[in-house]
């Protein structure tokens, strides 16, 4: 019997800080897929690794502090 894997409980905060006009198709699906409506809006997300790869592409955007 195969043993289920623990969820990670650890949230990250994660604030957008600068503005999608102009910027690649992909990173605004990144943000967009992180939650992100808005400038300055801020969303709760799961510390998931695909979570992180969708914030390190989008890294100079973003501000991220642990929840």
């Amino acid at each position: 019997m195969a043993t289920k894997k623990s969820a990670s409980k650890k949230q990250l905060k994660v604030t957008l800080r600068r503005s999608l006009a102009g910027r690649l198709q992909s990173h605004r699906a990144c943000v967009a897929g992180l939650g992100l409506r808005r400038l300055n809006h801020t969303v709760t997300v799961l510390d998931t690794p695909e979570n992180r790869g969708m914030i390190n592409k989008v890294a100079y955007m973003l501000e991220v502090e642990e929840a």
